[in-house]
């Protein structure tokens, strides 16, 4: 069976502590958007996988309340920063195997000001669930004082440049591309515009990545429902639907453990769900028109780049730094401004790539709308690990 996206909805995204609301209010707020989207009544929702990292077991129920208490069974799901897309995962999975018509996933994070720890309970890295992957990194690099998930990442890219003389100012163009879409993204976090030279020139977070390449902690929540063919005919949704033609989630493999800071991070994983994706669809990289990746950190847009086929290994930096990934380029990528610039409450954003991509996909995004856009991408990583790449189609 086919599954069908026909509502999506989302919160602004924002710092912290800026704005006094609660969980289940932003919930409230992006559901009900969804909802409207698609002119579906809450009533008709036969199940809703709910994805969060850092509330308490059974938010997702507390959350889920505000749009209706009809009973329905509410999944709590938590998968580090793929959370929102496992989410969506579960919703797809519950459509396409026949089980439900008309599925709500939903994501939120109400977090803390301040960098991430080494997990989504920021705990003991004896006992944490990253503790091999960071044990990885030490061996090669050392810990220092940075934040545990800016050192990762950093230490990635210092093995990039180091392999294959990917520039500092390449890393930058990554976040001065994503920094300056989001300018025209009135949910994101951050629409300020800054050059190449600027963002190298903030302050250090772990060498070589400055403040401007590294995602910020994030209040927000978002919202997909998810259908089958059959509802979306019943319903007179075809005007709404875009498809999900083809998911897949990997997790770590031997591959991810080998010594490397660029495998450990995540893009072996990348690279084995894109391929499953490929596979599944019959449509390639080169089909492709918008892509939201996972951009936690500048490196890892990079790294995504080559494990989606994008360009060969050690070729990303060349790739940004060729106008190839913005407009006016072979691809968009992250045309809502990414996860640096329009902000990441973990449990959200794997839902909120596909919000922006259902509007890409539908003519629907404004001033950054991209031309002609048929086929979109979405790619959303955790520590941990797991890598959820995600293909839709009007």
């Amino acid at each position: 069976m086919k599954a069908y996206i026909v509502g999506v909805g989302m919160t602004k995204f924002e710092k912290p502590e800026s704005r006094d609301w609660q969980y289940w209010d932003m919930v409230r707020e992006a559901g009900a958007a969804a909802l409207a989207d698609a002119g579906v009544d809450y009533g008709l929702v036969e199940q809703v996988p709910v994805g969060y990292c850092f509330q308490a077991s059974a938010a997702g129920q507390r959350a889920a309340y505000e749009l209706g208490l009809t009973g329905v069974p509410v999944y709590n799901v938590n998968n580090n920063c793929a959370t929102g897309s496992t989410a969506l995962m579960m919703a797809r999975q519950f459509v396409q195997g026949g089980i439900s018509d008309c599925v709500l996933a939903l994501g939120f994070e109400k977090m803390k000001r301040g960098a991430l720890g080494g997990g989504a309970d920021g705990g003991d890295f004896k006992t944490s669930p990253v503790a091999r992957h960071y044990g990885i990194m030490a061996a090669g690099h050392g810990f220092e004082m940075s934040p545990p998930t800016a050192q990762i990442f950093g230490n990635a890219a210092r093995e990039h440049m180091e392999r294959y003389g990917t520039t500092a100012a390449q890393l930058a163009m990554v976040g001065a591309k994503n920094h300056r879409h989001s300018a025209d993204n009135p949910n994101a976090q951050f629409q300020d515009v800054y050059t190449v030279e600027e963002i190298l020139a903030a302050k250090t977070i772990h060498d070589p990545l400055t403040k401007l390449q590294c995602s910020p902690t994030s209040d927000g929540a978002a919202a997909a429902l998810v259908v089958s063919e059959r509802f979306v005919v019943r319903h007179g949704l075809h005007d709404k639907a875009v498809e999900i033609v083809a998911q897949a989630m990997t997790t770590d493999t031997a591959d991810s453990f080998g010594g490397s800071c660029i495998d450990v991070v995540g893009k072996p994983m990348t690279a084995a769900a894109a391929r499953q994706v490929y596979e599944a669809s019959g449509l390639g990289i080169e089909d492709v028109d918008v892509i939201e990746l996972h951009d936690c950190f500048s490196v890892n847009e990079l790294l995504t780049y080559e494990a989606l086929g994008m360009c060969a290994d050690g070729a990303s930096g060349a790739l940004v730094e060729s106008g190839a990934t913005t407009y006016g380029g072979r691809w968009v990528v992250n045309p809502s401004g990414g996860l640096i610039s329009k902000g990441h409450p973990l449990g959200a954003t794997g839902l909120a790539q596909a919000a922006e991509l259902v509007w890409q996909l539908r003519g629907e995004a404004g001033a950054r709308q991209v031309p002609g856009a048929g086929v979109g991408l979405a790619h959303n990583i955790g520590l941990g690990g797991a890598a959820v790449v995600t293909l839709l189609r009007r």
